[in-house]
């Protein structure tokens, strides 16, 4: 799956709880879903403490399940705010990547 792939099956996602909210005469906002990002990044947080020991978490699902499960979550989050603002993710991630990887490279060549 593509990160393509990946940012449209989350804007279909997002198109069905739009439907599903309408029903309850709710509307998200960019800022909701911003909101709600923050939330799942939280829960991710304490789920990364958990993995280390430093907190505990209810065992109903394993801890390596609800990871995962919080990882897509957030990246669902990524892909719809993505789409709200017209980035073109596949497009930056590739720029971002290439800054960074430039930036290393010289800071490395720098330190021998």
């Amino acid at each position: 799956m593509t990160i393509e792939d990946i940012q449209t099956r989350a804007v279909q996602i997002r198109a069905k709880y739009d439907a599903l909210n309408t029903k309850h005469d709710v509307t998200w906002k960019e800022e909701d879903f911003m909101a709600g990002f923050v939330g799942d990044v939280g829960d991710l947080s304490k789920l990364i403490m958990a993995k280390r020991g430093l907190r505990g978490v209810a065992s109903d699902t394993s801890l390596d399940a609800k990871l995962a499960h919080e990882l897509a979550d957030c990246l669902w989050s990524i892909c719809v705010l993505a789409d709200k603002y017209g980035v073109d993710l596949a497009t930056e991630f590739q720029k971002t990547m290439d800054g960074l990887d430039a930036k290393i490279t010289a800071e490395l060549a720098n330190e021998g």
